[in-house]
């Protein structure tokens, strides 16, 4: 059995009609892959889908300003991917005059873009000989092969990323590429896979040992922090409330948040009142507080877990530099302040 041959004629049978699938466009390559990235298709669909509509061209998404690129892309999590692809959009189009790299090795260059991302857009977009290696094709290789190297260390992604390599069909690297992926995550799947229908059923070898559960091996993440979050949700006598954007490197760079204050557990009723009269828009000012959910929201992200509460404060004056509440549903936000802004309905 050649691999590719047998997984080739899978995908033929089984691909997924996508948008993405329909051209081999850089742009919408490149689009499409950072999507993608960290997320699954049905949820990136329609993220890709508005991207299109939006930016028709680099040139497009170039000219656009932050704000309405991380506003497009609110809800889709790792807020990095979004800023790295306005800036690359920018670099492409005013310093390669709209033109992408042509080849794996360029392509790295581009912010944002790593192994994974350079080698499905040279291959699909340039037959470029260069295999991709993902979440996908490691459960794949790992579990048809049998290989027990964790996937998360240097030696493993070195390991999967020649064996990829040998595999790939040389002929029609774009198409070996698009069907391991495809196959990852329709087929050999994480949970459930489709052993019974799978073509490689034979000669797999974590099926045949019955080891399909333990690969790929992945070792422990790095211990996840708790943090408790109290957002302050100020509520002005002329119906405004304040907005901050968030600075630094930390989570959600450039997005839009209530104002926060961070305490290193939950805190009780007036003990958090206490802290509310000593910030600094509040300060010297009456107000009413009150919390508008009494369980806290566990937002988990890679390496922390938000316990989060919304507190209202309903304020006896007129904010100078507010926002109108009409207003705050155009501004670009977490999703999990997202969420509260569309269940607080202003």
């Amino acid at each position: 059995m050649i691999f590719y041959k047998t997984l080739n004629n899978w995908y033929s049978n089984n691909k997924r009609e996508l948008p993405w699938r329909q051209t081999t466009n850089p742009y919408y390559i490149w689009l499409s892959e950072i999507i993608l990235q960290q997320t699954q298709v049905k949820q990136g669909l329609p993220y890709y889908s508005a991207f299109v509509a939006e930016f028709s061209s680099v040139f497009d998404l170039a000219n656009a300003d932050e704000s309405q690129v991380l506003k497009l892309w609110q809800g889709l999590g790792y807020y990095s991917r979004a800023r790295n692809l306005h800036a690359t959009a920018k670099y492409v189009a005013n310093e390669l005059n709209g033109e992408f790299p042509d080849t794996y090795k360029d392509l790295l260059k581009l912010k944002g873009v790593g192994d994974y991302t350079a080698s499905a857009i040279a291959s699909i977009c340039f037959n470029e000989v260069a295999a991709v290696v993902d979440g996908n094709v490691y459960r794949v290789l790992s579990r048809y092969f049998g290989i027990d190297t964790p996937i998360n260390t240097t030696q493993g992604q070195k390991e999967f990323k020649a064996l990829a390599q040998e595999l790939i069909d040389k002929q029609d690297p774009a198409t070996f590429n698009q069907a391991i992926m495809e196959f990852g995550a329709t087929h050999c799947k994480p949970k459930n896979p489709k052993c019974d229908t799978c073509p490689f059923k034979n000669s797999c070898l974590a099926y045949n040992k019955g080891d399909i559960e333990n690969l790929p091996v992945k070792l422990k993440k790095t211990k996840v922090k708790t943090k408790y979050f109290n957002f302050l949700v100020i509520l002005s006598n002329n119906n405004q409330t304040i907005l901050e954007q968030r600075q630094g490197k930390g989570i959600w760079q450039n997005l839009y948040q209530f104002p926060l204050i961070e305490t290193k557990n939950e805190v009780a009723f007036e003990e958090f009142k206490s802290l509310v009269k000593e910030h600094s828009i509040l300060k010297d000012k009456t107000f009413e507080l009150s919390l508008y959910n009494k369980e806290a929201i566990v937002h988990k992200l890679s390496h922390q877990h938000l316990h989060t509460k919304f507190w209202i404060v309903k304020l006896d004056a007129p904010l100078n530099n507010g926002v109108a509440l009409e207003t705050v549903s155009d501004y670009a936000v977490p999703i999990l302040i997202g969420n509260f802004i569309e269940a607080f309905n202003f």
